[in-house]
């Protein structure tokens, strides 16, 4: 059975072979929805507490369950259109996703549109870098 290893939360969790990551993350005890992350501690602890009850549910349509991928993306499901959509050509009304996006193309995933096929290492909330030296560039 796969096994989704959690790097911010420290925790593994065992899923059955297709499971959902979000549903899996859900179970565990795990919060996936972040709004803005990166920006200060006292910002983001307040959108990760409003977060919870503001997002789509598992539609991939708020994009508050983007996860990075780091270790096993070969072991997850391709990605969907939806995913395409909300990261790449779907700035309005929310362009964070599309922002934490940038730099990270090649690992991240909304955690509601990934079935996982084999073990993946998910680094949770990945930090939106709006600040950064290159951000403009």
């Amino acid at each position: 059975m796969p096994v989704i290893k959690f790097v911010k939360e420290k925790k593994e969790i065992e899923v059955s072979h297709g499971a959902n990551l979000r549903t899996e993350a859900v179970k565990a005890g795990i919060n996936l929805n972040c709004v803005v992350n990166g920006v200060s501690d006292g910002i983001d602890n307040f959108t990760k507490s409003v977060s919870k009850f503001v997002n789509c549910r598992g539609f991939g349509l708020c994009g508050t369950c983007r996860v990075n991928i780091t270790e096993g993306m070969e072991n997850t499901n391709g990605v969907t259109m939806r995913e395409r959509m909300k990261f790449k050509y779907f700035p309005f009304p929310d362009p964070l996703p599309c922002l934490a996006y940038l730099g990270h193309e090649d690992t991240m995933r909304l955690a509601c549109m990934t079935k996982v096929e084999g073990d993946v290492v998910v680094e949770t909330s990945p930090e939106i870098n709006m600040f950064g030296e290159n951000f403009f560039s």
